[in-house]
């Protein structure tokens, strides 16, 4: 065993009447890398914020390194050595690596003007002690995720950080600038730092805890080592249901394409892309960040003109200029960005849900009917499974799976033809993805023709009959059904997808196979 840095015990808050925490209890040893897991809306988040002093709880008591206190105050945590990563990293995008790297320190210090030496030297210190090498002058906002992540754990590391929270820290990542991430993870530990690590993402989990602390609903299902669970133990004590991802097979008989693709390009985005789309189908578009996959989506729904090639449905040629275009023609895209693409955060779910479909709400006055927009919206929340039924409540309440929900039942309402998912489980917990999953595949069964884009190899081979791999804006390789079925072939996708040069230069026709072939 090793020293506990932080001990939080029955800590309990609630919201509105509704406890979101219950009486709970986290132990964190200095050197050790503890998961939290669970679904969204389980408590973790609320954990974190109670810890670096965001919130007051109503009941409990945190000790870090034997100082004990009923409440912190965030610059209490600070001083304490607390530190979180938020998702949106909290980085000053117009500002370079290193003023963003210094910037806390030089508030926490009392600094009134800001010397470049000073500021250029703390950041220099902090990217060494990690081994990283980042243009100290390049402004954040030209800077990869992963490498604004690095930004946002030396920040953290230039405040003297004992125990550092991190969630959702690998969202937006690529295979390869996980493995980084993840490496950067494990030295913070060996350096005897505490790390908080908080993910979707099972295989992250099992590669670096050395502890997982489970909740669901409010309180604390357990503390577990990496060995004493699987992927499917862990599910079922987050869910408390047995979680299955069903693999998707399509069934349909029809052969002649909704959608064609023949030879699309667009400068700078992508080049000579060509496939086809049959009803049932779920097409998956795979590949590294910056492949060309979500340009291409945009395309097709009207928002990132080609320079050239063809675009058919039913055989005849579609001109989608903008999205209502591609709507007339029975497209529909679930964007990549949820928050800022597909939701109006400060509205309601009602107003959320039926935006699409405005034209039905219409009285002969082109009034919107208050009663048919209800009726429509609860219709849709029921099918689509979203937890809160109450369709007055503000959509940036919700989870994220349930705010998920609600971008894919509007698209669902308007009754499209071909309906493409950029990134649809990103930032999801596992319960409301399987729940997705279920839903695309009955979609597909119905006969919408789906293009599935993600770079996650698991999810692509467990919901896609047939996958397209692209790297720098061409098609690298190709995989049928038949692929798919072949052993070993989520590794070898996977392999693709994380070192796409070994591809390059096979013509858009190539095929790979697993290890029967």
């Amino acid at each position: 065993m090793g020293t506990p840095l932080l001990v939080a015990e029955d800590i309990s808050i609630s919201f509105g009447g509704i406890r979101a925490l219950k009486g709970v209890d986290l132990t964190v040893e200095e050197g050790q890398i503890v998961c939290l897991a669970g679904e969204n809306g389980c408590g973790k988040s609320t954990l974190v914020k109670i810890v670096s002093g965001v919130y007051t709880p109503s009941t409990g008591t945190i000790s870090i390194g034997g100082d004990s206190f009923n409440a912190l105050k965030p610059r209490q945590a600070i001083a304490e050595g607390v530190q979180v990563i938020y998702q949106d990293l909290s980085l000053f995008d117009h500002l370079s690596v290193a003023e963003n790297i210094a910037i806390n320190r030089l508030i926490h210090d009392g600094s009134v003007l800001s010397n470049r030496a000073e500021v250029q030297r703390i950041a220099a210190e902090q990217l060494e002690r990690i081994g990283i090498d980042l243009d100290l002058d390049a402004p954040v906002s030209e800077l990869s995720v992963a490498n604004k992540q690095i930004v946002a754990i030396c920040r953290a590391l230039s405040m003297d950080a004992r125990i550092l929270f991190m969630d959702e820290p690998t969202t937006a990542l690529t295979t390869n600038e996980v493995k980084r991430l993840l490496a950067i993870v494990l030295d913070l530990k060996k350096r005897g730092m505490a790390v908080v690590f908080i993910s979707h993402k099972l295989d992250e989990v099992f590669e670096i805890a050395d502890k997982i602390t489970i909740f669901r609903d409010g309180s604390k299902v357990g503390d577990f080592t990496a060995s004493e669970l699987d992927e499917v133990s862990l599910s079922f004590h987050m869910t408390g249901r047995e979680i299955v991802y069903n693999r998707y097979h399509r069934t349909r008989t029809e052969d002649q394409p909704l959608l064609e693709v023949r030879e699309l390009s667009r400068a700078d985005n992508y080049e000579d892309i060509s496939f086809t789309v049959r009803p049932g189908d779920i097409l998956g578009l795979t590949g590294l960040l910056g492949a060309g996959r979500t340009e291409i989506a945009l395309s097709l729904f009207g928002l990132n003109r080609p320079d050239s090639g063809t675009i058919l449905i039913d055989g005849k040629t579609a001109a989608i200029t903008n999205p209502w275009d591609a709507l007339d023609y029975g497209i529909a895209l679930l964007p990549e960005d949820r928050k800022t693409q597909g939701l109006f955060g400060q509205q309601s779910v009602k107003t959320n849900i039926t935006s699409t479909m405005l034209d039905r709400l219409l009285t002969p006055m082109r009034m919107i009917s208050g009663r048919k927009e209800d009726a429509l919206a609860t219709e849709l929340v029921h099918s689509m499974n979203v937890n809160n039924k109450d369709i007055s409540v503000l959509v940036d309440n919700l989870s994220g799976g349930n705010q998920q929900k609600v971008v894919l039942g509007k698209w669902i309402g308007t009754e499209p033809r071909i309906l493409i998912l950029d990134s649809p489980t990103v930032g999801i917990d596992i319960g409301s993805k399987s729940e997705i999953y279920a839903k695309i595949h009955d979609l597909a069964a119905d006969g919408i023709g789906i293009i599935f884009i993600s770079d996650e190899p698991e999810e692509i081979v467990a919901n896609c009959n047939r996958v397209l791999v692209m790297h720098e804006g061409s098609m690298i390789t190709s995989l049928e059904e038949e692929d798919l079925r072949a052993d070993g072939i989520k590794e070898r996708l996977a392999e693709i997808i994380s070192d796409p040069d070994s591809f390059a230069g096979t013509n858009s026709g190539a095929r790979v196979q697993g290890e029967q072939a």
